[in-house]
């Protein structure tokens, strides 16, 4: 199954559906806290922060993606040379097999964009399901490590643009 998607600089608009995006249990650890709507919109939309919007070639929003250091978390080694990833999927269109599609895409994206051989993307442990996404592409875990003044445990992988 073949997906076209486009990619735009994220715009309000698509900031604030995501903002109000949610994820039931145990996912529901991405959502975005809706009382720090002032404080999470800005940082969204800076270009420093290197957030896009995931469209359809209707150009409605299907997800997101970021590149650089928005991708990390506190406590992991990023001391390598790689270009770091987060990405986002609309919760109706999670769980039905295109995670691997939409991975890719932002992979390709990403590297045709920085100009990077290497890519990297931290997961949360629990997350299972992303970590399999990843490990499609042909990522492989480098670290499992602690976040920063908490107990949430997260995994490091890495993979070449193919």
């Amino acid at each position: 199954m073949a997906m076209k998607l486009t990619f735009r600089q994220l715009e309000e608009e698509d900031a604030l559906a995501i903002l109000n995006w949610r994820y039931a249990f145990p996912y529901d650890y991405y959502n975005f806290d809706a009382t720090a709507l002032q404080e999470n919109l800005p940082y969204m939309l800076d270009p420093e922060n290197a957030f896009y919007a995931i469209a359809n070639l209707q150009g409605e929003l299907e997800g997101y993606c970021s590149f650089g250091a928005d991708g990390r978390v506190p406590g992991g080694d990023y001391t390598a040379e790689a270009l770091d990833i987060g990405m986002g999927i609309r919760p109706d269109l999670v769980d039905r097999g295109c995670g691997k599609l939409y991975a890719q895409a932002v992979a390709g994206y990403g590297a045709d964009r920085y100009r990077v051989q290497q890519l990297r993307v931290t997961i949360a442990q629990f997350n299972q399901r992303a970590q399999r996404v990843w490990e499609q592409l042909g990522f492989e875990r480098v670290e499992k490590f602690v976040k920063l003044g908490t107990t949430e445990e997260f995994v490091i992988m890495v993979g070449a643009n193919e």
